[in-house]
Order: C-alpha cells, then structure tokens, then sequence
C-alpha cells in the first residue's frame, strides 16, 4: 500500500515537473477517499463495522490544445455493492479523449460506460450512500450477468458531442455511442463480439436533461444482453431531482427469468445553498422483473460540507427484500454515515 501511493505521488511529482512542456500542460494530481460507518439489522446477517469504502488518485491534463487525457487508480475500497468489500488494487481509468470540437469528440481507452445520467457520476456528487441498485446490478458495477466488477467500466472507442445553440448559446442535444469489450475492466474480448452503447439527451431549460440510452451485447458463456435505459434530471440552484428506469434482457443462470428491471427516483434539496442538505430516494430493483424478486430501499439523509473538500453524510433505509425466504423477515434497517474528502 505505502508503495503504490508514494509511487503515485512521484509520478505526479515528475509530470508536475513537466507541466509547462508542449505535451504536457495544466497537469493535475488530485484524489478522494470515502470512510464509511454502516451497520444493518438483517436477520441471519447483521453487521457493524468501519470501512475504508474507496479512495482514488489521479492524473490528468492535456498534450497540446485538443487533447485530454487522465489516468486513475483505485487503492481499495468498491462503489459496486454496500454490502460487500474489496482491497485490490486496479487500474480504472486510462483513456485519452480529441476534443477540438464540441460537436464531435473522440475518446479511446478504458473509461465509464455511456449508459444512464447516474453512472458516469462521481460518487461523493452522485449523493447517497451507493449507486442506485439498478445501475449497480445493469450498468457494469456488480452486473446481473456476472463478469468482473468494473466500476461502470469497459474498454472501447466513444464518440459524443454537443450540439444546436440556443439563443442564449446553450446546447440543446447531446449525443453519445461507443463500441467495447463488454468484459469490464482490464479485461480484453473474449467473444470477439462488442458490445454497442449510446444514448441522446434534450435539455430543454438550463438545468434539465431528459434521455433515453441503449446496450446491446454479450459476454462469453453467457450469451446475449439487451438494456434500455429512460432517464430524467433536474439539477438548478441547488436541487437536485432525478429518476431513471432501466430494463434489461439477459440470462443469469441464478434466476428462472432472463429479464430483469429497476427504478429509482430521488431529491436532494438545500437547507443551507451549498452547505447543507436533506435527501430522499426510492430504490426498487426486481432481479427477476418479478415482485416476488424485488428489493426496494426507502431511504432519508442529510450532508453537511465542511469545506467544498470536506463532507459529512448520514443515511438511513428501511429495506423491503422480497428474496428472502421468510416473509417475516423481508423487512429490515440500516444506518450509513460517510466522511468524505478531496484532494
């Protein structure tokens, strides 16, 4: 551990040095950590414990005025699944990205699959104590048709712009598609068979998107996948609203049924603009697009930001998981606090 951050830190260190050089410019070492608290009251399988939930570095900056690039590094920690911990460490970002025109850019490498508003979201911005389950289990974190756990990742070729001003000189459409492995992360094609991802979005006032995103795949030994994705946002002065409906058809081999959906549907309003908040979000996702398969959270907190590098975030859900045997047992708590940092 003390020598992948103090080989992190050189490496910043030597590219710093080089900022000014043509190729070289505006470089940047930034990184954030998660330290979490949960404890959950589910029968057979509570828990109380600290976690170190994630801590990331990173580099990025630009070769010459066009290009953009950024590499980034996962020391331990997940964003995939609450209820489980990892302490390897990955490689999850290295993509470069041509970026002359705001209408037509072109990003290689391996990076954020471009599926839903939620998932190329930062997870301290993103809100909540994890990513919607929906997004969790269908947009490559810990996916329903299994594979490596990949952060949302994959590596591939995207292009996407922005696109048809406003009077006001703002953008109205917005497009994205790429082609990738559809393996995960680190990972080369084992099928020789991409899998297609693209999505397009209005934004009809300043703040809005309202979107549509689709995926059609398939991984060795599991055959084919198939997802939509219908997804609403508005984020202005503060507030945030946003929802999005994801299904997706699929085999998983742990389940009679080859399909499987969710929703979520949350609101984050200031009590104090930039300071202080309460939140709430719905969170439904059925395993088997039955409900006798669903597991939906119900779910209140608040943050308070210390600094704008410094925050605090307590959560409490009351769960409703229908996948366990006893139905007296479907209902339990649990309570999340967070302390997150940037640097």
């Amino acid at each position: 551990m003390k020598k992948v951050l103090l080989a992190a830190l050189m490496m910043g260190a030597t590219l710093g040095a080089q900022a000014q050089s043509e190729w070289f410019k505006n470089v940047k070492f930034s990184g954030y950590g998660m330290v979490q608290y949960q404890a959950s009251d589910k029968d057979g399988a509570e828990s109380n414990a600290f976690n170190l939930r994630l801590v990331r570095m990173a580099l990025e900056g630009r070769a010459h005025e066009d290009f953009y690039w950024k590499v980034q590094m996962q020391i331990n920690g997940n964003t995939y699944d609450p209820d489980k911990s990892s302490t390897d460490i990955r490689l999850v970002d290295l993509f470069g990205e041509w970026q002359k025109y705001e209408f037509f850019k072109v990003k290689a490498g391996q990076f954020k699959r471009p599926f839903t508003f939620e998932n190329p979201m930062h997870p301290i911005t993103q809100g909540f104590m994890s990513y919607s389950q929906n997004v969790s289990k269908l947009a490559g974190f810990s996916d329903r048709c299994g594979g490596n756990a990949s952060n949302g990742r994959d590596i591939g070729v995207q292009i996407q712009g922005d696109f048809l001003k406003n009077a006001e000189g703002r953008n109205l459409l917005h497009y994205q598609v790429g082609a990738f492995n559809g393996e995960g992360i680190n990972q080369k094609d084992k099928d020789n068979r991409k899998d297609i991802i693209g999505g397009m979005w209005v934004m009809p006032v300043k703040g809005m998107r309202i979107g549509a995103f689709g995926w059609t795949g398939s991984r060795a030994g599991v055959g084919e996948k198939n997802r939509y994705a219908l997804s609403g946002e508005y984020a202005q002065n503060d507030w945030t609203f946003r929802t999005e409906y994801i299904h997706s058809q699929g085999w998983n081999a742990a389940h009679t049924s080859d399909k499987a959906d969710g929703i979520y549907a949350l609101c984050i309003a200031p009590i104090q603009k930039n300071k202080m908040h309460v939140k709430a979000r719905y969170d439904l996702y059925r395993e088997a697009k039955e409900w006798g398969q669903s597991k939906t959270m119900y779910e209140v907190g608040a943050d308070y930001m210390f600094t704008k590098n410094l925050q605090i975030n307590l959560e409490y859900a009351r769960v409703n998981d229908r996948t366990i045997a006893n139905a007296d047992k479907h209902n339990y708590n649990m309570v999340d606090v967070e302390l997150d940092f940037r640097f």
